[in-house]
């Protein structure tokens, strides 16, 4: 579905913060209204579950481990409208605020609707909601939203969801309205005020879920200070900015008097100040949650997940009923897997790269991951969920510890009965997901197999630019991928499109893998407006492909995340499994 740009230049801004964005989405919430919130946390025994409904009004406290650097909708790298990020900023659509399934939905925020494709789904029309009003009081209107997309394309504010580049006509040599005296993109055409009209290059039926990214969110022109306007965005939604000092590092939010929640039916906006402290310590912020004392009682994270020890710590505290009613669990559209160069002997040879897929014991990886509490087995590549299109299979079933035997009989075939001698990269870092410790599980399991495994571990900006690159790919190393919102399109375009193989930049495509039929049925799917329709293809095509051995999936993470004892409110999303900040309410 995507084509070269967007997919490389998407994944080169997450991967280039690995550990941060494994954290950013590791864990949280979503969304369910006033109503029947506590009815929700209650029966599902997640925080919040106080018994009362929440209420408006006091301070909710953020601690984060990475600083929300960059705050400008042009800049910014959010899906389905981010956490503090979708506070400030309004797009054009946005994620579904409920639990679960139910969350991984795409609903319309600044239109009246998701959106008019035309036949062919290369031409979509938006009507904004009447009474939108920035924080001045000004109205909003398509020209802002129009101009805040061709500001996303200048270089000196890059960072964002780069799709647009490759899906507007004429995108791909864009260069932004600094240049050129100003010059606008001819692709997107405004008729009114509230009428905003994109022509694209090829068909595109997902263009709902790229309208939720923050390049949507208008920006009035006479207010745009280029670098600076990260300093005060205009809001459009129901906080404005009133301090950021530190590039991020705090952040304070408070009510903007003009959001009418009449046009907003997903934000509950009930805090009213927000508090944001980034750059701490992981463990000071689990620590600081976990004794939840004065402001950190009405605090929580965005970005920093429990570990294994923190668990465990939980579970045997005198409180632990208390702290682990304070536990938070959510899922994120990722798979960590062995990925293979079928360029690089051995692993030419299907036979090899199919026993190395029955030799896996991902109960031992499981483990190294951080245990079943924070990683669920996969042998499928889309995660296990509907909105991804997931369709369950098991090509080299290997149980839960592994199948040495049926490794070792088809290492005969392929012309090793004596065993071979591999070498698996991976990288240094401790993120528990291409760590020392799962690359030494699969070492270890690979052994019962009679293959002998080298450990290449590397420095991980090392690791990622030698995975990424086409030359030097090694032949078998750990990979992981996830997705920018809940479908098959940004699982598997990127990684098995063969007209997504970059030969001088990043690649992800890393088996390079380019067959005609994969490629036509990519673009036979992108042109579905019907998403539950397209969700089957997504997972007939995952299938198929699996049955060729490019890689070997291990496990979907799983993340746990604490909240302060007075929050209220908290609900659990299959979009982003990041707690949304747009729900909390605080005592």
């Amino acid at each position: 579905m995507h084509s070269v740009g967007p997919a490389r230049q998407s994944h080169i801004a997450r991967r280039v913060a690995a550990v941060a964005v494994s954290l950013v989405l590791a864990g949280g919430a979503a969304a369910c209204g006033p109503e029947d919130a506590t009815d929700k946390a209650a029966a599902g025994g997640k925080p919040g579950a106080t018994g009362s409904a929440p209420q408006k009004g006091g301070t909710l406290t953020v601690l984060n481990n990475e600083p929300q650097s960059d705050f400008d909708p042009a800049r910014l790298y959010t899906s389905g409208g981010g956490n503090v990020p979708s506070l400030v900023f309004r797009t054009l659509t946005t994620r579904n605020r409920e639990d679960g399934p139910a969350g991984a939905k795409v609903v319309p925020d600044l239109a009246t609707d998701l959106g008019k494709p035309n036949a062919d789904a290369t031409e979509w029309t938006y009507t904004l909601k009447d009474g939108l009003k920035y924080e001045d009081g000004s109205p909003i209107t398509t020209a802002d939203i129009k101009y805040g997309i061709e500001r996303s394309f200048a270089a000196e504010l890059s960072g964002g969801a780069p799709y647009l580049r490759d899906w507007l006509v004429g995108g791909e040599s864009y260069e932004g309205p600094y240049k050129d005296g100003g010059k606008g993109l001819d692709s997107i055409v405004v008729p009114d005020a509230r009428t905003i009209v994109f022509k694209l290059r090829k068909p595109e039926g997902e263009f709902p879920f790229l309208a939720t990214q923050t390049q949507f969110a208008p920006v009035p022109k006479a207010k745009d200070t280029g670098v600076k306007y990260e300093e005060h965005p205009v809001s459009s939604g129901p906080y404005k900015v009133v301090k950021n000092d530190g590039d991020g590092e705090h952040l304070t939010l408070e009510r903007n008097e003009h959001w009418d929640e009449k046009t907003d039916e997903e934000r509950k906006a009930y805090p009213d100040k927000i508090d944001v402290r980034s750059g701490l310590d992981a463990a000071v912020i689990n620590q600081r949650l976990t004794t939840s004392s004065g402001p950190d009682a009405a605090a929580v994270t965005t970005d920093t997940n429990l570990g294994p020890a923190e668990l465990a710590q939980i579970g045997d505290s005198a409180d632990k009923n208390e702290l682990a009613s304070r536990v938070g669990t959510g899922h994120f559209g990722y798979i960590n897997y062995l990925a293979f160069n079928p360029k690089v002997a051995p692993f030419d040879n299907p036979k090899v790269r199919q026993a190395i897929s029955y030799a896996i014991n991902r109960t031992s990886v499981i483990n190294a991951a951080g245990g079943s509490a924070l990683a669920e087995p996969a042998t499928t590549f889309l995660p296990e969920r509907e909105a991804f299109g997931f369709t369950a299979y098991d090509h080299f079933p290997a149980g839960k510890t592994g199948n040495p035997e049926k490794a070792k009989e088809l290492l005969k075939e392929a012309g090793h009965p004596d065993g071979l001698t591999i070498t698996l990269t991976h990288s240094t870092a401790q993120n528990r997901q291409t760590s020392p410790e799962v690359a030494t599980a699969v070492q270890q399991a690979l052994a019962a197999a009679g293959i002998t495994v080298k450990l290449e571990g590397l420095e991980n900006n090392a690791f990622n630019e030698k995975r990424w690159d086409v030359k030097n790919t090694p032949g078998f190393f750990l990979s992981r991928w996830g997705a920018d919102w809940p479908s098959g399109a940004p699982f598997l375009a990127p990684i098995f499109d063969g007209r997504q193989i970059v030969t001088n930049g990043s690649n992800y495509n890393h088996a390079q893998l380019n067959d005609p039929a994969v490629n036509t049925e990519i673009d036979e799917i992108a042109k579905l407006t019907d998403l539950a329709a397209a969700g089957k293809r997504w997972g007939a095509l995952d299938k198929k492909i699996g049955e060729q051995a490019l890689d070997v999936p291990l496990f979907h993470p799983v993340y746990k995340r604490l909240v302060g004892k007075d929050v209220k409110n908290v609900v659990i999303s299959d979009w982003t499994g990041v707690l949304d900040i747009s729900q909390v309410s605080v005592k």
